[in-house]
């Protein structure tokens, strides 16, 4: 460029004024219209060789003669690493809101099987995070649970009302209410999950349905021994019914009433536990229904037309436990002052209980995999954490039989839907069944032992959670830990000081780990700081000179390359060996006005200098978290020891707080 006084602006007017199609309108050439087109776009290296710069003494300089054209990349900010043999390329489906998971992965998984079929030779894909067996796992513990509850309740149905017909009766209410109920959630859009059907309690879902059936049964043991005709049964039924109704449906209808303050929730709790409530709402329901209409009609039906009674086994059960219960009745009557200061004073203890409870927001859910959170220092390069992330993987591999495999998201991807540093990434490792774990016996033992292999790393913090946790907790707070304290301020260098000092706090809280601080500062850069004066002895503009900077080491795009369906961006940049150092910043050449151009560093000085790393606001204030994970211990418990920790020690200048 020097040498034939060439300038990266002259470059970047050639390549975008030889790299265009045209249309000409038509020629009409009866009987048929001649359309004119100026076919003059670039098809591949060798046209964008021959482009043409300028013309100095009559010999025209073009591309080829400054410049090498290849086929490159744009800069990277990210990498993927796995099972420590180096770097894969990753990629991942986003399912559109308000669709069914399990659906769309099924649908997926045919598309990929497509694809497979059009990959070149020795390139395959490997699914290594698939939700759907997560979804399934929780779906079918649901479904035992649900066929499990079932049968406990049909058994205690026929034992206690000892006649088998009647318990059927009942007992056919659980699966009617239970296709109500879900014929409603298909209805409302609400999906089936852990929360939406592990609430269902098929002895709420009966209840209605045992009082029916057992008054309609003691109706007809009361009477004398005989046989009923078919007009008889229904008019008994309905006698029965009829006057144990309004005791069964108050019953049901203050259950349901319970869990209308859930429907009101809004935000992450109604997302949460509201389809909860709409479920167990709509079995409910669809039993209130049932216990109306369905029991008494198939009682008149089912039920033997007999009327008096045998004792039987349900008979002595029940005799027993009221003989049992008699006394104890009897004896409480007698000492009513004591039995309720009895029951206060045990509902004063329980509220004391209460108090002392740990809480949580839900429980924790056993994924079967761990995510850590892996950071290295401030300022450090791509190159640099992928080699960190690629030794952790190979301990982890090595240490651990319990491994299946081990991915590592590091930066920003290309389509950057999870940015973060390059100092960081996200280590998803996948785990074996837990009948083949031999390292640990759970899930919390086994991240402590992989934290303490890990701290073989240099310079390295990790922390442990598991991957949908990790995303939940990013949601809700912004962080990836499971506590997050948010220090609101102006200053970045005062907000560090004071997450040093909440720091030294967070060490001392029994249960507190994979302690985190958020880096604001210390990044490296390379300043450019334009000398004003300079350029206006030049003749130049800021602009000028930031467009060139920008263009020479970041890359700028002239235009497009098409190559069937394709499209490349055409991008102008320095060669690699031409911007490997600060010596080739200040070199940089300007192009000047009317005159030969000159190095950067005449028109500006360019420094090596600290710089903010990052800067996080929230409601527009800014902000440094201060992050870390709780084993061993209930999270409300550790976030009130360390509120009152910071209210006592820590003081707040003017315009910052917690």
């Amino acid at each position: 460029l020097k040498s034939m006084n060439i300038t990266i602006a002259e470059i970047f007017e050639a390549l975008e004024s030889n790299n265009e199609n045209t249309g000409g309108a038509y020629i009409d050439k009866k009987p048929y219209a001649y359309f004119i087109r100026g076919i003059g776009m670039v098809s591949g290296i060798e046209d964008i060789n021959k482009i043409v710069i300028k013309n100095q003494n009559g010999i025209p300089i073009l591309v080829r003669d400054v410049a090498t054209v290849q086929i490159g990349s744009s800069i990277r900010y990210g990498a993927v690493t796995k099972d420590g043999k180096g770097e894969e390329v990753s990629g991942m489906v986003m399912m559109l809101k308000g669709e069914n998971s399990g659906q769309v992965v099924a649908r997926v998984k045919e598309k990929m099987e497509q694809i497979k079929k059009s990959l070149p030779q020795g390139v395959t894909i490997e699914p290594f995070m698939d939700r759907t067996l997560l979804v399934d796992n929780a779906i079918s513990t649901v479904q035992k649970n649900l066929i499990e509850g079932a049968l406990i309740v049909i058994f205690i149905l026929v034992l206690l009302l000892g006649n088998w017909r009647a318990g059927l009766v009942v007992a056919s209410v659980i699966p009617l209410a239970l296709l109500f109920a879900i014929s409603m959630m298909k209805l409302f859009g609400v999906s089936g999950n852990l929360m939406s059907l592990g609430a269902i309690d098929f002895g709420i879902i009966v209840d209605g349905a045992v009082i029916i059936v057992e008054a309609i049964i003691h109706r007809l043991q009361v009477k004398k021994a005989g046989q009923l005709t078919t007009q008889q049964m229904n008019d008994e039924v309905y006698e029965a019914s009829s006057k144990i109704r309004s005791s069964a449906a108050f019953g049901e209808i203050i259950i349901l009433i319970v869990y209308l303050p859930i429907l009101a929730l809004v935000g992450t709790e109604g997302k949460m536990f509201g389809p909860m409530a709409q479920t167990v709402s709509f079995a409910i329901l669809g039993a209130f229904i049932l216990s109306l209409t369905y029991v008494p009609m198939m009682s008149s039906l089912v039920l033997k037309r007999e009327t008096g009674h045998k004792p039987n086994v349900s008979d002595k059960i029940i005799n027993a436990i009221h003989n049992l219960y008699r006394p104890l009745l009897i004896k409480a009557l007698q000492i009513k002052g004591i039995i309720l200061g009895a029951s206060v004073a045990v509902f004063i203890a329980s509220l004391f209980l209460f108090s002392s409870l740990g809480g949580e927001f839900i429980p924790t859910l056993d994924e079967g995999d761990i995510a850590t959170h892996l950071i290295i220092a401030s300022g450090s390069s791509l190159s640099q954490e992928i080699e960190a992330t690629t030794k952790a993987e190979k301990i982890l591999k090595s240490k651990f039989p319990e491994v299946k495999m081990v991915v590592t998201k590091i930066g920003s991807a290309e389509i950057p839907t999870d940015p973060m540093p390059i100092e960081a990434g996200d280590m998803i490792i996948l785990l074996k069944d837990r009948d083949e774990w031999t390292s640990a016996g759970n899930m919390e033992e086994l991240a402590s032992k992989m934290a303490e292999a890990l701290e073989a790393i240099p310079g390295v913090e990790f922390g442990f959670q598991q991957p949908i946790q990790m995303r939940f907790n990013e949601l809700i707070s912004g962080a990836k830990q499971d506590v997050a304290v948010k220090i609101f301020g102006e200053d970045l260098a005062e907000l560090t000081r004071l997450a040093g000092q909440v720091k030294g706090l967070v060490s001392n809280v029994s249960g507190a780990t994979d302690l985190y601080i958020e880096q604001v500062s210390g990044l490296p850069q390379i300043v450019v700081q334009v000398d004003r004066e300079a350029l206006a002895r030049y003749g130049l503009s800021v602009e000028e000179v930031n467009q060139t900077v920008s263009a020479a080491f970041a890359g700028q795009s002239a235009g497009l390359v098409y190559e069937g369906e394709r499209r490349y961006d055409l991008t102008v940049r320095l060669a690699q060996n031409q911007r490997s150092s600060i010596e080739d910043v200040r070199a940089l050449t300007i192009p000047v006005p009317d005159g030969p151009a000159v190095p950067l560093s005449q028109l500006a000085s360019v420094e090596l200098r600290p710089g903010p790393n990052q800067i996080q606001r929230e409601d527009a204030k800014r902000r440094l978290t201060v992050g870390f994970n709780v084993r061993g211990r209930d999270v409300e418990s550790v976030v009130l020891e360390l509120q009152q920790k910071i209210n006592d020690q820590i003081k707040f200048p003017t315009g910052y707080y917690v």
